[in-house]
């Protein structure tokens, strides 16, 4: 547990070690989230992306992407076919 102490313009220090655990860095935003009588602190970017793989979820096995060769593959034919529009 770390302890940070708000300042007179309502300003505090994240603790280094905590800024290390959770990848916060110098401009970085701070996302506050409420839950009931508590308020958790995230790295708004961190939070972002976790949002986009919710979003993304299932989506590979929908386009029958199951393994890197299958990326692979789509890739070299997504190629083929934008260098056979030129």
């Amino acid at each position: 547990m770390e302890i940070a102490k708000v300042t007179s313009k309502g300003q505090i220090t994240i603790p280094i070690d905590i800024r290390k655990r959770f990848g916060f860095q110098e401009g970085n935003k701070v996302l506050f989230v409420e839950d009931g009588n508590r308020v958790y602190l995230m790295n708004s970017t961190m939070n972002a992306l976790k949002e986009a793989q919710k979003a993304f979820e299932g989506e590979a096995e929908k386009a029958g992407l199951y393994s890197e060769e299958d990326v692979i593959q789509m890739m070299k034919e997504f190629r083929e076919e934008r260098m056979a529009i030129k």
